[in-house]
């Protein structure tokens, strides 16, 4: 009989993590936040704001959240 597996992006980027998480799992994310406009990642508040929560602070909406997720994760995104 054939085991069915279903594979999950275990170490991936989610717009849940903070981004103290994110920097400190993936140090190359930095470069893509930066270029996004997201200068959080020197900010008090990235112990414990999330990805999500930074980007609507600075205005983005869903889809540019997502494509951001996608670009952090090596995808193409915006």
């Amino acid at each position: 009989m054939k085991k069915i597996t279903t594979k999950k992006k275990v170490n991936g980027i989610t717009k849940n993590m903070t981004f103290a998480e994110i920097l400190e799992k993936h140090p190359e994310a930095g470069n893509v936040l930066f270029e996004s406009g997201l200068h959080c990642i020197g900010c008090g508040g990235a112990m414990y704001e999330t990805i999500e929560q930074g980007c609507m602070m600075h205005g983005m909406g869903k889809k540019e959240i997502d494509d951001l997720i996608k670009k952090l994760n090596g995808g193409k995104g915006k």
